[in-house]
């Protein structure tokens, strides 16, 4: 009998362990769901920063290039004419402006 009774007291022993441990896979499975799910949201906002980031970085490249391209103009001949003509009111000499009044 005492070795019915000591089956009877491992087996419970050996269930409540395996639902122990069940539950302890249960929680451990819960939190690495939960915390995936969030790094997951978190590569979604750092891709589309980058994809943000990489339209003001195209942006300003184009910008530069226009920048450049100004400043070449600057450099020449037609665009000193035109601010001195716009800013300063200088002509050439036998050269007639036409001003328009405003009213």
């Amino acid at each position: 009998m005492a070795t019915k009774a000591r089956y009877k007291r491992r087996s419970f022993q050996n269930k409540a362990g395996m639902a122990l441990a069940t539950f302890v896979v249960i929680i451990l499975a819960t939190v690495v769901s939960v915390k995936s799910v969030s790094l997951l949201k978190k590569v979604n906002e750092f891709e589309e920063k980058e994809e943000y980031l990489n339209a003001q970085i195209d942006a300003e490249i184009a910008r530069g290039k226009d920048i450049a391209e100004f400043e070449r103009y600057t450099q020449t001949r037609k665009y000193i004419e035109e601010t001195a003509k716009d800013k300063l009111g200088l002509v050439y000499p036998g050269e007639i402006v036409f001003k328009i009044e405003d009213r």
